[in-house]
């Protein structure tokens, strides 16, 4: 089954006209992006994209087979442009099923949001799941009634990467499903950060005229290859607990593992955990421990520890290392070994796992022996944890820079 995106952007498309911000000024050549449409094996028409024939012409298809054409969601402004000779266009009512004379069968699936998704089933068995802008499907649990694994899945991956994560618990989105993020509009990053977020949720963008075969897509060997340890490092407020939760959003599951513990009498505090938990997917679980080299053995969803600089403090209290005589005594090196078994753990742990860390000594020097020896270590410990990870991240005013 071919599928040709004759458009991958918002409804308004990209950029914006007469929009100045940076994301329409980064929108140029292959990252400009009409109104997402999909022409599945040149006889049926997913959406409308503006100039929709000529959209065809330049990726090299025509519209002159077309048999029926569906729309997934409400179109705002003017009717969309139906060119002379298409069907007239028209949305399933939910759960209804259609066959085509060219042997593509076609559901439409009940959505959390206005619109409709179509769920194709193309002659030979491939499976395309095509859903509107900011939509998930509702009822997928088990993927009860859609059949299992998705070849290619067309979706909005940068708004709703939560829908990504239901669809990988439903068992419709596996390793080798084809996640390609479509309505691209005004609010998705600009240039190059776009794909390394999508490549992060395991999806990808293609540009506009793009044609894709269901059923060809080999996972990493073709696109990307989710990085199984990632360390995401920052400053204070820099957004490095936004980054590596963005990193984990299109994943069911997740295990968040808070090293902070609780500080009584500390309402400064309190409200910074609240606010990290308000922001947290509710599907997340979260679990308050020091205790990383047990949940890093053990088979299960995804880890996101934040962060390692609340661990080393933790397990330097444990140790007695603030006291330099017990320091120099066996402090440190009960302190080394400690670190020596979490990194262990980190290079052998089955899980997916992204991990937290301040980024140290690029300040003012610590006035006190304990606080110079805190920094010593912890700067140690990132460099060591971060030789363990696939991706090395350090986060500058809420920009991630990748490092490795």
């Amino acid at each position: 089954m071919e599928l040709t995106l004759l458009g991958t952007g918002g409804p308004a498309g990209l950029p914006l006209p007469d929009c100045p911000c940076a994301r329409c000024a980064a929108a140029t050549g292959s990252e400009a992006r009409a109104a997402t449409a999909v022409l599945v094996d040149s006889t049926l028409l997913l959406d409308l994209t503006p100039g929709p024939a000529f959209a065809a012409a330049r990726a090299g298809r025509s519209l002159s087979g077309v048999r029926q054409v569906l729309l997934t969601h409400p179109h705002d402004g003017p009717a969309p442009e139906v060119p002379a000779g298409l069907p007239a266009p028209v949305r399933l009512p939910d759960r209804q099923e259609l066959a085509l004379i060219s042997g593509h069968r076609v559901r439409a699936l009940a959505l959390d949001s206005p619109g409709t998704g179509y769920l194709v089933t193309g002659p030979d068995g491939e499976r395309l799941l095509h859903l509107p802008p900011g939509a998930a499907p509702a009822g997928v649990g088990g993927g009860a009634g859609h059949g299992g694994l998705c070849d290619t899945v067309l979706m909005d991956v940068a708004g709703r990467p939560d829908a990504l994560a239901g669809l990988r618990e439903a068992g419709l989105v596996g390793a080798g499903t084809d996640v390609v993020a479509v309505h691209l509009g005004h609010a998705v990053p600009p240039g190059a950060e776009l794909h390394r977020r999508l490549a992060a949720a395991g999806a990808r963008a293609v540009p506009d005229g793009t044609t894709l075969t269901a059923g060809a897509y080999h996972g990493g060997a073709d696109g990307p290859e989710v990085p199984r340890r990632t360390l995401v490092l920052g400053g204070a407020r820099s957004g490095k607990s936004v980054e590596a939760e963005r990193r984990l959003a299109a994943f069911p599951g997740v295990v968040y593992v808070a090293t902070s513990g609780t500080r009584d009498g500390d309402p400064e505090w309190a409200a910074r955990v609240a606010e990290h938990r308000e922001r947290r997917p509710a599907s997340w679980r979260t679990e308050e421990t020091c205790d990383l080299v047990p949940l890093l053995e053990r088979e299960g969803p995804p880890l996101l520890i934040d962060c390692l600089a609340l661990w080393l403090t933790h397990t330097m209290d444990e140790v007695e290392a603030w006291d330099d005589t017990r320091w120099a005594r066996g402090g440190a090196a009960e302190l080394s070994a400690r670190v020596h078994t979490l990194l262990e753990a980190v290079r052998r742990t089955p899980r997916l796992l992204v991990a937290v860390s301040n980024e140290v000594g690029s300040g003012v020097v610590p006035a006190t022996p304990a606080g110079r020896r805190f920094r010593d270590e912890l700067g140690r410990l990132n460099a060591r944890f971060g030789e363990e990870c696939e991706h090395v991240l350090l986060t500058v005013a809420g920009v991630a820079l990748p490092l490795r």
